[in-house]
């Protein structure tokens, strides 16, 4: 894994800040978000790389540490195709000021619910999303929950009760019998 690290810093000098490897064996890259898309559509498409599957996307709103600028991180997990229990995490600082970073959904399909997720708790935008909307939260709810701003007991406007009467029921349900 060593050699995909070096490879891609020697690819990307200015887009890629630093290559470490954790104690526990976790290989990172840290790219600047407007290197991003170049990064990640490299370490799909080289076949010397091969970093076709996209695992997850996470952020960490670092606003309690001491060295809280810029106040965010995101890290994106992708797995070689060849050799699967490889991983790479590509990790990029985001600026409170503007919490924006490209999109990776053209490049891995399934980075689509995890940016939306992002956006949803952090309010982390993704430029070039084809669908940037809240995937588990509400539309009218006002604010970012897994921001360390965010007031714990802070309440939400009422919505009114939406109207289900259009559900499909699943194999084996059957509709109440009004009959009776």
């Amino acid at each position: 894994m060593k050699v995909a690290l070096e490879r891609l810093k020697g690819l990307f000098p200015t887009a890629i800040t630093q290559v470490y490897t954790t104690p526990r064996g976790d290989d990172y890259v840290v790219v600047q978000p407007s290197g991003l898309a170049e990064v990640a559509l490299r370490c799909k498409e080289d076949p010397e790389l091969d970093f076709k599957l996209f695992l997850s996307t996470c952020a960490v709103d670092r606003l309690l540490l001491p060295e809280n600028d810029p106040r965010f991180e995101v890290i994106h997990q992708i797995r070689q195709g060849r050799e699967p229990w490889k991983k790479l995490h590509l990790k990029i600082f985001v600026s409170e000021r503007s919490p924006e970073l490209p999109s990776v959904q053209p490049i891995w399909k399934g980075a689509d619910w995890w940016e939306r997720y992002c956006w949803d708790f952090y309010g982390i935008r993704f430029t070039g999303h084809p669908d940037l909307r809240r995937v588990l939260l509400y539309e009218e709810f006002q604010g970012h929950p897994l921001r360390k701003d965010y007031p714990m007991k802070g309440r939400q406007p009422l919505v009114a009760e939406r109207d289900f009467r259009d559900l499909v029921r699943g194999p084996g349900a059957s509709a109440p019998d009004a009959s009776k």
